[in-house]
């Protein structure tokens, strides 16, 4: 990956998220901590990895050159309300958007520590980033659907706020 490639990758997630933040504003407030799915993680729990973990830590981290643990329980204890989860999220997001915008070429190819003792690169890094965002973006679905509500289409860019929109417009 280098930084053209990262651009269009990021510009892909800044979609996602935009579908994915309607997404958890659908949860129901009184169910954020409810396990509509048997065995899986909260609703406020998955929200905490997808943003915690999976985007903000592996981003983050990679331009740190280091992976880090996220206290995923100590998280959601201060999460009370839908408005601090969305709060959360947005806040990981930009966390995530102003390390993007600081990744070299370098630091793409450069190697990360990470605490499972494997190391990655910066790239594969924002690679599973977008990996695993979009595969709980999809368990979210499944979360608003089991709760009775019906999320948006997964492809309802142009309902995004504008800071998700694309930045760039495509040509035919």
């Amino acid at each position: 990956m280098d930084q053209q490639t990262l651009t269009r990758t990021w510009d892909r997630m800044r979609l996602s998220n935009g579908i994915g933040l309607r997404v958890i504003a659908q949860l129901p407030e009184d169910k954020l901590d409810s396990h509509p799915i048997p065995n899986m993680r909260t609703p406020k729990q998955l929200v905490v990895h997808v943003y915690g973990m999976s985007l903000k830590g592996l981003v983050v981290g990679a331009l740190a050159g280091r992976l880090e643990d996220l206290d995923e329980p100590a998280a959601v204890a201060t999460i009370r309300t839908k408005g601090d989860l969305l709060r959360y999220c947005r806040e990981c997001w930009d966390a995530a958007d102003r390390a993007i915008a600081a990744f070299t070429d370098e630091k793409l190819r450069a190697t990360v520590a990470t605490p499972w003792g494997t190391p990655l690169t910066g790239s594969r890094c924002i690679t599973a980033a977008e990996e695993e965002y979009l595969h709980h973006r999809g368990q979210l679905y499944a979360y608003v659907r089991a709760l009775g509500q019906e999320p948006p289409d997964m492809y309802d860019f142009k309902n995004n706020a504008p800071e998700f929109q694309p930045r760039q417009k495509q040509g035919a």
